[in-house]
């Protein structure tokens, strides 16, 4: 496509002399500025991806696909009988009853809030994303034993083996009026998910001793949760349940209880990246200026280059290279940064935050307690065709300005 010769003299105008020193600089900073736009915009789309992909893989791992609620407010009572007949549905992989509400825990004088969850042994067993992630084991999970989360463990001054006390948001009523209902449990096991609120709030209970204390009855929970072979394709689930169940309960998805968080983050990434690709487009308008600025400095070189027999096209492939290598390598050292940056992140992260003195990735605002990067090499590609879209596309003025110079009017005012 483009002659030996078009390439050495697009790759010598390239090489600033004394006099076209300014023009190097330019050339210099488009091509920085196109390196960090795009990995800038690599960087902070991974970030984004891995964010919303660690919360979804969470959220999912610790809570139901769907939710099944009582019609009416109070406990879904008769839930075994009801999950054989959900466990037949198709794409089902598995229903488990649960019994949710808030407590007081208190240990020492100190009191803080928790979210308490009863649930099956073997279902706690079946949520790798608490089996898999156990910290410290004093006994298991089962009879009066329970699970907490390192975090709020570390708080209150707790680990496995040691008892906390529970106090029910509804008290006992007496003749001498309500007392508050209070139990102590030991702590049987202590988890650590990578998610603040899971491990500073949540404590996980045997499915009957949650029944006991938050006095739902042997026949009653306060959901059914269901775990579904594709989470991410809820309509026919959501269909079925609906058919199977009709008005005897309330269906609720994980897309229904989690969409304003997600369609948030939809938006943010959105902004983020419109935001990033200026950077790019800032830099193409600097090779540009760079260029027009070289064409108006190399008048008389065209002029030669035209009377030695050179045609118009040949002018303008060497420009075009000439503005275009800046693109290039430009976009390519910064596909590289990107990726490498991506590869190192968490590592990059504790090296600065360990040289700062500096919390840079605050588990109770992010949620997570690690910061997630995962590229999707389909983005990455659309980066870097965007950027040599947009250096391509700026060299073409420049170059067509350098084809249509006249070499009589150019050697006439050198």
């Amino acid at each position: 496509m483009f002659s030996p010769v078009e390439r050495m003299v697009a790759m010598r105008y390239l090489r600033a002399r004394r006099r076209e020193g300014f023009i190097s600089v330019i050339a210099l900073f488009s091509l920085l500025g196109i390196a960090l736009g795009v990995a800038t915009l690599i960087i902070v789309m991974a970030v984004m991806n891995g964010f919303r992909h660690e919360l979804l893989a969470r959220i999912l791992g610790l809570n139901g696909h769907v939710n099944i609620f009582a019609a009416e407010a109070g406990p879904l009572t008769g839930f075994d009988a009801l999950a054989e007949r959900i466990r037949g549905l198709e794409r089902v992989r598995l229903v488990a009853p649960t019994v949710e509400a808030q407590a007081l825990v208190t240990v020492q004088g100190r009191a803080t809030g928790a979210v308490v969850r009863g649930m099956r042994p073997a279902d706690f067993a079946h949520r790798g994303t608490l089996a898999d992630n156990l910290v410290a084991s004093g006994g298991g999970f089962g009879d009066d034993r329970i699970a907490i989360g390192h975090r709020m463990a570390r708080r209150l001054g707790l680990w496995a083996g040691d008892s906390l006390t529970l106090v029910a948001p509804q008290g006992k009523t007496t003749a001498f009026g309500t007392i508050p209902r209070v139990r102590t449990y030991e702590i049987g096991l202590v988890f650590d998910v990578g998610m603040y609120e899971y491990d500073n709030t949540f404590i996980f209970m045997p499915l009957d001793a949650a029944q006991t204390f938050f006095r739902t009855g042997a026949d009653g929970v306060t959901s059914l949760e269901v775990f579904v072979d594709d989470p991410n394709d809820m309509a026919p689930v959501r269909r079925s349940l609906l058919i199977e169940l009709g008005v005897d309960a309330r269906v609720v998805d994980w897309q229904q209880t989690n969409r304003s968080f997600f369609n948030a983050l939809a938006v943010e990434r959105n902004v983020m990246f419109l935001i990033l690709t200026l950077i790019i487009l800032v830099a193409a308008f600097n090779i540009i200026s760079g260029m027009i600025m070289l064409v108006k400095d190399k008048g008389r070189d065209i002029a030669i280059l035209r009377t030695m027999g050179a045609t118009r096209g040949m002018v303008m492939r060497i420009f075009f290279l000439s503005g275009a290598s800046i693109g290039v390598v430009g976009t390519l050292a910064g596909f590289a940064l990107g990726v490498v940056f991506c590869e190192n992140i968490e590592t990059i992260r504790q090296a600065l935050q360990s040289l700062t003195g500096a919390t840079l990735f605050d588990a109770e605002i992010y949620f997570l307690s690690t910061l997630p990067a995962e590229m999707e090499w389909n983005e990455v590609l659309q980066v870097v065709a965007m950027a040599l879209g947009l250096s391509f596309g700026a060299t073409l003025y420049p170059s067509w300005r350098a084809a249509r110079l006249d070499p009589v009017e150019a050697l006439r005012y050198e």
